[in-house]
């Protein structure tokens, strides 16, 4: 499938983003737009395609050396980068397919394995105090399940399913090419894959066995927790799709619950350590001085300026940053001076501080900018 979209862009990585970024990203994008999950729905259809050839290509490292290289171009040079077309695929081919890339979180049935439903995905925002002490959420969302009325089925009560008469109850049928040279197997354009075609639809779920509920539930997320760290809630996800199995038994997928923590005003993650800038005066940068500094869990903490701290210069309080998530040790607190200077004075400050200038000049260069004016001198003469 040709495209001008940027593999990257398609699905929102960096460039430097390793494999299991980029199997994580496809994960979710195969997800979302999956036409089981989305049915009679073109653009769905579409972005999965997109979807699926920008992994193709990213996850095969001598293809993804060609494309940085050479972009689009190089790809179609050296054999194309078009995509499978999952859409005529063999329906156990598909489940297959996911199976091996999500660890079984795809949907389907496994080789040999019980069925298993799609594994949702949702988000909630958290703070940096609930990183630091875990937290817990209440969220909302919508998945697909059995429908009551027809119990999965998707015939009108009173009514069952007919054998499909396209592909005799196998799901799949064989179509020839070139003069008979090769055969393909595709999932039968008549009953999707079912087996059997619904003659009188059930009203509630028109026909498909499956309907949209609503569900509420509380999640746990644990002290540690990075911005994009997914927490897995099992069992909550959707059931087996009906051409698997139409009355939902089997595994449920999984629900995966996206963290992403909002930015905070004054500190900034650095890992497991936070790092805060503090203003500090002429004087206080000059003279020394005893400072208490605020932590983000009101721990009391304090840090001694000596005389003579530049702008820019860190401080470290050990243990007052965030707990790892393995081991919950907790890293540090760093303080990075910023030396203030006053926008506005009154006489009595600009009168010190002129006498301040004029001591300076007494002294000539100061030791600590001899080094600059050495260099001026140097390139400029």
């Amino acid at each position: 499938m040709p495209t001008t979209r940027d593999y990257y862009e398609i699905l929102s990585l960096e460039r430097s983003a390793d494999g299991e970024e980029i199997k994580r990203a496809y994960r979710r994008l195969a997800m979302k737009w999956h036409p089981d999950r989305n049915p009679d729905n073109a653009e769905a259809e579409k972005n999965f395609k997109e979807a699926a050839e920008a992994y193709e290509v990213l996850s095969d490292p001598e293809r993804r050396k060609v494309y940085d290289q050479y972009g689009h171009e190089g790809l179609r040079s050296r054999g194309g980068g078009a995509a499978h077309d999952f859409t005529r695929m063999n329906v156990e081919d598909i489940f297959s397919m996911f199976n091996d890339i999500f660890g079984g979180g795809g949907g389907g049935r496994s080789r040999g394995g019980p069925a298993r439903g799609y594994d949702l995905e949702t988000e909630v925002e958290i703070e940096l105090i609930d990183v630091l002490k875990g937290a817990t959420r209440d969220v909302e969302f919508t998945r697909a399940d059995v429908c009551d009325t027809c119990a999965g089925s998707g015939s009108a009560p009173g009514s069952k399913p007919q054998r499909c008469a396209t592909c005799g109850g196998q799901g799949v049928v064989i179509q020839s090419g070139l003069g008979g040279m090769f055969r393909m197997q595709t999932v039968c354009p008549t009953c999707r894959g079912r087996r059997e075609v619904v003659k009188e639809k059930c009203a509630a779920c028109k026909g498909r066995g499956r309907v949209g509920k609503k569900r509420r539930l509380e999640v746990k997320i644990p002290p540690g927790v990075g911005d994009g760290m997914v927490v897995r809630v099992q069992g909550e996800g959707e059931p087996p799709p009906p051409e698997v199995s139409p009355d939902g038994s089997g595994m449920r997928g999984d629900l995966h619950v996206v963290i992403r923590v909002s930015k905070h005003e004054i500190l900034h993650r650095d890992g497991d350590h936070l790092v805060m800038e503090m203003p500090i005066t002429i004087t206080q940068a000059s003279l020394g001085a005893h400072l208490e500094v605020p932590t983000l869990g009101n721990e009391p903490a304090s840090i001694v300026i000596p005389r003579g701290t530049q702008h820019g210069a860190m401080f470290r309080i050990h243990g007052s940053g965030l707990p790892n998530l393995r081991n919950g040790r907790r890293g540090d607190l760093v303080i990075v001076t910023k030396v203030a200077v006053p926008r506005k004075l009154s006489e009595k400050q600009e009168r010190l501080l002129r006498e301040l200038a004029e001591c300076e000049n007494e002294r000539g260069i100061l030791p600590e900018t001899a080094g600059f004016w050495k260099k001026i001198k140097d390139v400029f003469g």
